[in-house]
Formats: structure tokens, C-alpha cells, sequence
């Protein structure tokens, strides 16, 4: 799982440039209107919509602006209406690249998505061509300052975790999409500040070193650069040195 951590690692670097420009809330209000829409405004019953809270508060999205995105997605107020897109492709080297949108307009985004693949020496392929390659897992990401080690894994294990990766300065504790919220609510009596997320994680892995890891990181960042993009995901693998 270490091509996900690697660009995961990057992204989190990239979240804290993102958030100052406030492109990090829209995605997470974007997330959090869809999810409504999608479940219900009901927080307790709607695991996408508690989720997309969480995360929007650890970022310190307004809750004010967290509440409208709500009602928008319920129907209670007007908003743009968004839908879930997912668009498959292969960038350097033959990995697979699997990106997620939120989108009111899929001609635009579309298109945009495609002309970065294009760009950075990737391709759009058609649907199901790499999705097979990857599983939805919760992703809970666990500061090493946050807990001691033997209390996160005893912890984490016995509340379902699937695998626990170390991270250099975190760990990440990997779950079934089932178990998430039972290992996440347990972890938080500890450490309140974790990052989760449900994500696609590939089942293998290609390596990729010097050029082909330097195109396969601009492909991803330009993707992941796109206003309709919510998260991109990569079977890439890059050695520590790259």
C-alpha cells in the first residue's frame, strides 16, 4: 500500500497550501452536499455525511458554511447539483490512475480531466479498465505524538483495523469499508484529531523510478489540481530515494 502513502504523504503537504486558498473547503463542502443528498441530512444514520463532516471540522471549515452545504444536499436550500463521476486512466509507466469527481457539469470536467492525462503522458481508458485494480478501504491517518504504539495497534486491531502501516512521522491503520466508523470512533477516544477517509486502495503495485516517477507525480498533481477532482488514486510504488 506504500504507492498510496507516498502520494497520501504528498497530499497532505498539499492540503495545508490548499486550505490557505481555500480550495480545500470547497471540495469538502462539495462532499458534504452530495453525501446529504445521497443519505440524508441525518448525521448519525449517513456514515458518507458524518465522515465528510468530521474531515470538513478538522480542516475548520465554518459550521455555518458546513449546515448550508447540508441543506443544499437535502433539498432545503438552491445549490448547484452535483454527481459522483469517476474517471479511469493510465499514466508513466503503465500505472493504473483512478480519479473521483464531484461535477455539475461533466462535459467540463471531461474534458479537463482528460487534457492533463494527455499532458502529463497518460490516457483516458474506459470504465472498469483499472477500477478492478483497486478496493475501497478506510483510510484512518494516526499522528505518532497522538498514541502511544501499543495502545494504536491494540486498539485499532481489536475494533476490526485490517493493517497498520508506519509512516515516518504517522501511522496509518487500514480498515474494510464495514469497520471503519467502529475502529475511527474508537481510535478518537484517544486521539481526537485523526484524519479518516474512505478510499480506493490498488491491490498491486508498479514500481516506478527517476523520469517515470517524476511524470507519474506531475500527472497526479494536475489531477488532483482540478476544481471537480475529490481525491485521485494510483497503483504507483516510488522507493523512499525517489
Amino acid at each position: 500500500m506504500s504507492g498510496h502513502s507516498k502520494w497520501a504523504t504528498i497530499k497532505r503537504k498539499k492540503a495545508a497550501v490548499d486550505a490557505q486558498r481555500g480550495k480545500i473547503f470547497t471540495r469538502l463542502l462539495r462532499e458534504i452536499q452530495v453525501a446529504a443528498k445521497l443519505g440524508g441530512a441525518n448525521i448519525d444514520s449517513n456514515v458518507r455525511l458524518k465522515t465528510a463532516v468530521q474531515s470538513a471540522k478538522s480542516q475548520s471549515v465554518p459550521g455555518d458554511s458546513i449546515e448550508r452545504a447540508i441543506k443544499r444536499g437535502a433539498g432545503d436550500a438552491d445549490g448547484a447539483n452535483y454527481e459522483d463521476v469517476v474517471y479511469e486512466g493510465y499514466g508513466p509507466a503503465g500505472v493504473a490512475v483512478l480519479v473521483k469527481t464531484l461535477t455539475d457539469n461533466k462535459n467540463r470536467t471531461v474534458a479537463d480531466v482528460r487534457h492533463a492525462f494527455s499532458k502529463y503522458g497518460g490516457n483516458m481508458a474506459t470504465a472498469n479498465s483499472v477500477a478492478y485494480l483497486f478496493k475501497d478501504k478506510g483510510i484512518i491517518t494516526v499522528g505518532k505524538e497522538a498514541i502511544e504504539e501499543d495502545k494504536l495497534f491494540d486498539t485499532a486491531l481489536e475494533a476490526g483495523a485490517d493493517d497498520i502501516k508506519d509512516e515516518g512521522d504517522c501511522w496509518e491503520v487500514y480498515t474494510s469499508p464495514s469497520a471503519f466508523e467502529e475502529v475511527k470512533e474508537a481510535l478518537e477516544k484517544f486521539c481526537p484529531e485523526i484524519e479518516a477517509e474512505l478510499a480506493p486502495v490498488p491491490d498491486t503495485k508498479i514500481t516506478v523510478t527517476g523520469e517515470d516517477a517524476e511524470r507519474v507525480l506531475k500527472l497526479l498533481d494536475a489531477l488532483d489540481d482540478l476544481d471537480d477532482v475529490q481525491s485521485v488514486s494510483s497503483n504507483a510504488d516510488m522507493p523512499d530515494e525517489e
